[in-house]
């Protein structure tokens, strides 16, 4: 994947940032891409079948998950914690770069539901916290360490050098980009991520076009750095992934006029 930094890079950033304590259906979504097989041999497998029992995907439409089900059903909540568990003694270190961003994405996504349930009902995933959310206090194990969902967004998903990963990865959030009805895997990554990223610019939750300007998804300015660096950067970006309707909107409309964000929780209405 373009830009992406070598494994190898990554792999020292990792044992540099975190101490080593050990510790016990869709057409046109990227959920669809892939074939059966291929995805019947991945390590992720069993959160693809989560994520296809529980997330509502309809086009058009923002992807829901059914949380009230998923913790009613404590087979799959045992799955959920035994795939998440799963990563405690996998070899991080010796992934490739596309195995490696699918993998510690999927792992983000499936603490983050685990999260939501363990405290649901709620309203939002930041309920409870008067100045932030939980991202730093919420930890797993992977590979032999600690780590935190802020640390696995900041400290090695970030540094991964691809724009594409705030696609990748869900906050429980009405304006977040879609929790998938599969796991990424590596074989269809590049593909799936492009397509993630065209089907959330494309949605009034990534931009909304004014005739006083551009409203787009906070996720722009909050990683301003991912996109290039500026606001010019962003709507490069953003037209890069602009359908024709889009496109022609930004061609006299490349104004940011805000920035809007909904923390509503992503649950089935």
């Amino acid at each position: 994947m373009q830009n992406r930094l070598h494994i190898a890079a990554f792999a020292a950033c990792i044992a540099l940032s975190f101490p080593a304590t050990l510790t016990a259906q869709q057409a046109d979504s990227p959920a669809t891409t892939g074939d059966a097989e291929t995805m019947a041999k991945t390590p992720h497998a069993d959160l693809t079948r989560l994520l296809g029992t529980y997330v509502i995907a309809e086009k058009g439409a923002v992807n829901r998950v059914d949380y009230a089900a998923l913790k009613a059903n404590k087979k799959d909540m045992a799955a959920l914690k035994a795939y998440i568990a799963s990563f405690e003694d996998m070899d991080m270190d010796a992934l490739s770069s596309d195995e490696a961003l699918a993998a510690w994405s999927n792992l983000y996504n499936a603490v983050t539901v685990q999260h939501i349930l363990n405290r649901y009902p709620l309203d939002s995933i930041k309920d409870g916290y008067v100045f932030s959310g939980p991202w730093k206090k919420v930890k797993t194990n992977a590979g032999g360490r600690v780590i935190s969902l802020h640390d696995i967004e900041h400290e090695v998903l970030r540094k991964m050098d691809d724009p594409r990963i705030h696609y990748a990865i869900n906050c429980a959030s009405f304006s977040c980009p879609d929790l998938q009805p599969k796991a990424w895997v590596a074989e269809t990554l590049d593909k799936d991520l492009d397509a993630a990223a065209r089907d959330y610019i494309n949605d009034p939750r990534g931009v909304t076009v004014t005739d006083r300007g551009l409203v787009v998804s906070s996720i722009y300015d909050w990683f301003e750095d991912d996109f290039g660096g500026s606001k010019a950067t962003v709507l490069d970006h953003i037209e890069t992934y602009a359908g024709k309707s889009l496109k022609a909107a930004l061609e006299d409309n490349r104004k940011i006029r805000k920035y809007d964000y909904d923390w509503d929780l992503n649950d089935v209405e």
